[in-house]
Formats: structure tokens, C-alpha cells, sequence
């Protein structure tokens, strides 16, 4: 009997727990996309990818000098001259290959610091409206792989709203 009274509980109290959750949904990188200070990020971004590439540049062009100032005086070195000028060529082909390799990953790095204070300006949009609204519980949908959405629920445009967006009829 016990265990019935106390199933009962549970099963009573879970109804009323599920009763007082309301959940929406956001579709943060739509928000970002829409967003006007996007425009100076992919700008900021395009300039640190040209810094990288005039770097690499450098790199190459100091390469190849030396590659060819070597296979000229070849001819007139020692062998402790030469075995010095082939480290170093060495040492500078590692240098690039290291700096292709990293080059990506420098780029992702960049991104994501000039983004994070648009997701920081989402989020904190997002906050206010679910305070505001109601929400216990706000799922993002680029990535939740959700298989349905009811729309009423979705606070992307709330959020957009807020921001002060614009949005074209029909999006």
C-alpha cells in the first residue's frame, strides 16, 4: 500500500513539474547571419586572412632567395659553409610547413573571438525574452537535429525583433 501512495506522489508531482516548464526554440545562427555588425566580422576576417597570406609570403620569397643565393656559391663553399646554408633552408621549409598548417587553424581561432561578442549579444537578447516570456528551457535548432518545431514556440523572431533587425517580408 505504501508503495502505491508513494508511486502516486511521484507520478502527481512529476505532472506538475512537467505542468510549469515551457520550452522554446532559437535559430541563433540565422539571428547571426541577419545581424549588420556581421558585415565588420567577415571584413576583420578577411583582413587577418591577407595578413596571414603576406606573411606566408615572406616566408616563400625569403626561401626562394636563399634556395637560389645557395645553388649559385655552391660551387665556391666549404663543406661547413655548406652544411650551414642547408640547415638553414631546411629550417625555413619546416618554418612554411608549419605555417600552412597552422594557418587554418589561426583563421578558426580569429572567427570565433570576432563572433563571440555577437553570440554574447544573442544570448543576452535571448535571456531578457525568456525571462519575459516564460521560458524554463530554450533549445537552439541548428544543431538540436529537432525533428518538429511547433513556430509558436520559436524565438528567433522575438530575438531578431529585439535586436533591432529588419527582416524582409516573407523570411
Amino acid at each position: 500500500m505504501k508503495k502505491i501512495i508513494v508511486a502516486l506522489l511521484v507520478l502527481i508531482s512529476s505532472f506538475s513539474l512537467t505542468a510549469q516548464t515551457k520550452t522554446g526554440t532559437i535559430d541563433s545562427e540565422f539571428i547571426l547571419s541577419k545581424m549588420p555588425e556581421l558585415t565588420k566580422v567577415e571584413e576583420d576576417l578577411k583582413a587577418y586572412n591577407k595578413k596571414l597570406e603576406d606573411e606566408l609570403k615572406i616566408k616563400v620569397d625569403d626561401y626562394q632567395a636563399k634556395v637560389k643565393d645557395y645553388q649559385e656559391k655552391v660551387a665556391t663553399m666549404t663543406e661547413p659553409m655548406k652544411k650551414t646554408k642547408q640547415e638553414e633552408i631546411i629550417n625555413l621549409e619546416n618554418d612554411i610547413a608549419k605555417f600552412r598548417q597552422n594557418g587554418s587553424q589561426l583563421v578558426q581561432i580569429e572567427q570565433n573571438r570576432l563572433l563571440q561578442p555577437l553570440y554574447q549579444k544573442i544570448g543576452k537578447t535571448l535571456e531578457e525574452v525568456a525571462k519575459a516570456e516564460g521560458y524554463s528551457q530554450v533549445f537552439t535548432i541548428t544543431t538540436s537535429g529537432l525533428a518538429f518545431i511547433d513556430p509558436k514556440y520559436d524565438l528567433t523572431k522575438t530575438v531578431i525583433s529585439k535586436l533591432g533587425i529588419k527582416l524582409e517580408e516573407g523570411k
